[in-house]
């Protein structure tokens, strides 16, 4: 596991990888063509795995403030290579409990993909809205209430 690590930390390579693997599941994969690079990288923080070929799963951790009030998990992806191997899982762990490490005053959210809501639940996030589009792909609202 890498990270996490503030935009400034990351290598030029790190942020190519990390912008590839975006690009290919996201765009490519997913027939998504829409603006990744959205102004909030620089004040998140990264956290990814990678193998021999290069990044194989990695999330972006939103500070308080930034997109939601709370903090935030986003841009998770896996590569497809490494599906169904559990490194998914284990990514989702770290980035929850960076999340609360470096938040702990503040719930985590995240806007996840429909079909992925059974993931998110097993980790403790609670759907709070009705299904909606987000660049044409059915999303969800989902809320991990932060520990007492």
């Amino acid at each position: 596991m890498i990270g996490p690590l503030p935009f400034d930390a990351l290598s030029t390579t790190d942020l190519y990888q990390i912008l590839n693997v975006r690009a290919e599941v996201f765009v490519v994969e997913q027939d998504c063509p829409y603006q990744d690079l959205d102004g909030k990288d620089q004040a998140s923080l990264h956290i990814w795995m990678n193998d021999d070929v290069g990044i194989t799963a990695y999330a972006r951790l939103l500070p308080p403030g930034l997109s939601y009030p709370e903090a935030g998990i986003g841009r998770v992806v896996t590569a497809s290579r490494i599906r169904k191997t559990g490194l998914g899982k284990e990514l989702m762990r770290h980035a929850i409990a960076a999340c609360q490490m470096q938040w702990p005053d503040y719930d985590v959210v995240i806007m996840a993909q429909s079909y992925l809501l059974a993931f998110y639940q097993s980790f403790g996030f609670v759907e709070e809205r009705a299904e909606f589009l987000e660049d044409g792909i059915p999303h969800r609202w989902m809320r991990l209430t932060r520990q007492s």
